[in-house]
């Protein structure tokens, strides 16, 4: 069960830090008294609309005085930080003391989660070993204390974002993103989202218990939801070093960031802010989280000032360029022939994640890509001030907007932060 648990319409400044000061006495009760080594997950700048880099920071000088204190943003294969985002979302702590996670040469094998578990939980869709490889700094080196601080939302591959993921994703090997996000995509999108444990969740669960049982660990989770001034704000911590404590955030977040409709949605319009969305393989997530709300022949508006790229590293961003989002059929048709779609399965099962398999329309508006690379991977293309002047995000409220000339679409500020759907797509979820 968690140690702490709470939640409220708003857990404001002064109530997040008095629960990180529980966390921090819990944490010295239950598991290390004086420690002299550790080690922070939080989330990388993706995630940085959560507030747990401040989190982060209340947690740094709470044992900074006593102790050598890491930091590790939990990139996966994302891009690392800038100084500047670092100050931006971890503000004191040192840069010095945040270190970068190398998801190709940076990892160790611990194990794996054996072909026939995986076969098992995914019902014959996946068949393969899932190798785990973590973080060397994480592995190798003592620690007398490790906290994950993260946000958990509903997430396109692990049903809600965060818990373990921090480690299996945040952390993980080449080896391992590939072999799970292919999982993931296999048993399909769609089946993942907004469900507890997932056939991949399954997966990391099995593994954390058999292979990381030793680490010092504990999770502080953060649950979001729009307030009545339509801002996003902290309605939930859930602090413990279980299962049941994912399962308490995840269950809130269940119930206060997936929105519901009678009918499917004609025209949805979504934000992906410029400071923390530079590629598709990020500001995708508007796809993934509205793909259940539109209807057939709908359209998917994505603003998106600061997309420069496609991938988060050149050979992904390549291969997009190369295969696009076309579909499952025409991506599955290729893979068994084509080596760099093998070795780079994540970036395969990506594709999958991010086309409409022909449904629904997908029309960036990208800061920094043209029509013809944007035409180019199967999204439409509009241009991005054009977007801004008909759409008026700035005003815009999350909900049912109307344009001058009399369109109404929907309006989605921050689709990181939730899930949307019709509601017989939520049954037994």
């Amino acid at each position: 069960m968690p140690w702490i648990s709470e939640r409220a319409p708003r857990i404001d400044d002064a109530r997040l830090a008095g629960l990180m000061a529980e966390t921090v006495a819990e944490a010295r009760r239950r598991i290390c008294e004086k420690p002299r080594r550790v080690l922070l997950l939080p989330p990388d700048i993706t995630r940085a609309h959560s507030g747990a880099g401040k989190l982060t920071e209340i947690l740094y000088r709470a044992f900074a005085p006593e102790a050598e204190v890491r930091v590790i943003p939990t990139l996966g294969q994302h891009v690392p930080h800038t100084p500047e985002q670092n100050r931006f979302m971890f503000g004191s702590i040192p840069e010095e003391h945040i270190l970068v996670h190398d998801w190709r040469d940076g990892c160790v094998v611990i194990g794996e989660v054996p072909a026939d578990f995986v076969r098992e939980v995914s019902g014959g869709a996946a068949d393969w070993a899932i190798p785990v490889s973590l973080n060397k700094t994480l592995i190798e080196e003592p620690w007398d204390l490790i906290i994950n601080v993260g946000h958990v939302v509903p997430h396109e591959v692990l049903g809600f974002a965060n818990h373990n993921k921090n480690y299996f994703i945040g952390l993980g090997g080449k080896d391992l993103i590939c072999a799970s996000h292919m999982m993931a995509a296999s048993c399909g999108i769609e089946n993942n989202l907004g469900q507890l444990i997932t056939p991949l969740r399954a997966c990391f669960n099995k593994a954390e218990d058999e292979l990381l049982g030793r680490l010092p660990d504990l999770y502080v989770q953060i649950v979001m939801a729009r307030g009545e001034d339509g801002e996003l704000t902290t309605t939930g911590i859930h602090v413990g070093d279980d299962l049941e404590t994912y399962l308490a955030a995840a269950r809130q977040s269940r119930e206060q960031n997936i929105t519901v409709f009678d009918k499917p949605v004609s025209k949805i319009v979504c934000v992906m802010q410029e400071d923390e969305f530079a590629s598709t393989w990020v500001a995708n997530k508007a796809v993934y989280r509205t793909r259940m709300a539109l209807a057939d022949d709908g359209e998917l508006i994505i603003l998106a000032p600061g997309l420069v790229r496609f991938g988060e590293q050149p050979d992904v961003d390549a291969l997009i360029r190369r295969v696009g989002y076309v579909g499952t059929p025409r991506v599955m048709a290729q893979y068994p022939n084509d080596p760099e779609m093998q070795d780079l399965a994540h970036a395969t099962a990506h594709l999958l994640h991010g086309s409409s398999e022909g449904r629904f329309r997908i029309t960036y508006a990208p800061g920094h890509l043209t029509r013809e690379e944007i035409e180019g991977v199967n999204f439409g293309y509009t241009d991005l001030a054009d977007a801004i002047a008909r759409y008026r995000p700035s005003e815009s409220k999350e909900g049912w907007n109307r344009t001058e000339d009399g369109e109404d679409y929907f309006f989605i500020p921050t689709p990181s932060a939730g899930l949307w759907m019709v509601g017989d797509r939520l049954a037994g979820r």
